[in-house]
């Protein structure tokens, strides 16, 4: 039924699409490029597929045409959700197109599990978005996801590197995290400035994460926001002796927050939701 539809690009002249920085739109219009990203979900077959930031519905036609029977899409641009309905009407059923800020969604009530987002996110929110996701872990069995290449660099990154830091950490705790292929400028309408990549990030079991996330935040947070400093001096505002709380697990004064693995991390964070100090409320923004 998909193959009646116009091509991608007379949909987005017929409905005036042209892409708009202020909401972070580049869309990709190669089918072979959209269905290999669906491939990288595996089979689509059972579950919910939740798709952020469609636009014009590049991927969302990958996605049905990968065998998706369930799709989710959360669009805030009026002008492509006028398009996407033509889509939803082809889609018999299939799709459903959701005229709303995904910031504000909870993933839990988007449809049946396995619930798996698959998304190319608007780059002005994808951090945001990823880190409400790693809130809802348990309700999502895996995450498909483009990013401008240097945040994929963060969340793959090694301790002891550049671009090891908070992301990190939040991202390698709570799922496995797996680089998948680059995507060149020039397969985007327009082409951005940086290269991206194609992310699979996929929750660990929950007896090998922290229930709550917020203390992990709150250290990571400390220790990155100072990175240059001493972890004795970056924590001091959390725990009322540092030196006496990294020596506890076994851990330097004087090394630095990107000397720490994620696990020290982790155990970090246990120390202080173990204490005193109250868990700061709401998520915060990596």
């Amino acid at each position: 039924m998909l193959a009646g539809l116009a091509p991608l690009r007379e949909t987005i002249a017929a409905h005036g699409l042209d892409a708009r920085r202020k909401l972070g739109q580049h869309f990709l219009l190669d089918l072979n490029l959209t269905r290999r990203i669906a491939r990288v979900a595996g089979s689509l077959a059972d579950g919910t597929v939740i798709e952020v930031g469609p636009g014009p519905g590049g991927l969302t036609r990958a996605l049905l045409l990968e065998g998706a029977t369930r799709v989710v899409a959360f669009e805030i641009d009026p002008r492509a959700v006028g398009a996407l309905r033509e889509l939803e009407s082809a889609a018999a059923g299939r799709l459903h197109i959701v005229e709303r800020d995904a910031l504000g969604v909870d993933i839990a009530s988007q449809g049946d599990a396995p619930r798996r987002i698959v998304a190319n996110l608007p780059y002005n929110i994808s951090t945001a978005l990823l880190v409400r996701w790693l809130h809802a872990a348990d309700d999502v069995a895996d995450m498909v996801l483009m990013f401008q290449k240097e945040v994929a660099d963060r969340l793959c990154a090694l301790p002891r590197t550049k671009d090891y830091g908070r992301l990190s950490v939040l991202a390698q705790h709570t799922c496995v995290v797996r680089r998948q292929f680059d995507v060149a400028r020039s397969a985007f309408v327009p082409p951005p400035k940086v290269t991206s990549t194609v992310v699979r990030l996929t929750p660990r079991p929950a007896a090998a994460r922290l229930a709550d996330l917020r203390p992990l935040e709150r250290v990571t947070a400390a220790a990155f926001g100072q990175r240059r400093k001493m972890l004795r001096g970056s924590l001091a505002g959390l725990f009322a002796d540092p030196t006496a709380a990294l020596a506890k697990l076994g851990l330097s004064a004087t090394a630095r927050a990107e000397e720490l693995a994620v696990d020290d991390f982790v155990r970090l964070a246990g120390s202080l939701a173990a204490g005193s100090a109250p868990l700061a409320q709401g998520l915060h923004e990596v």
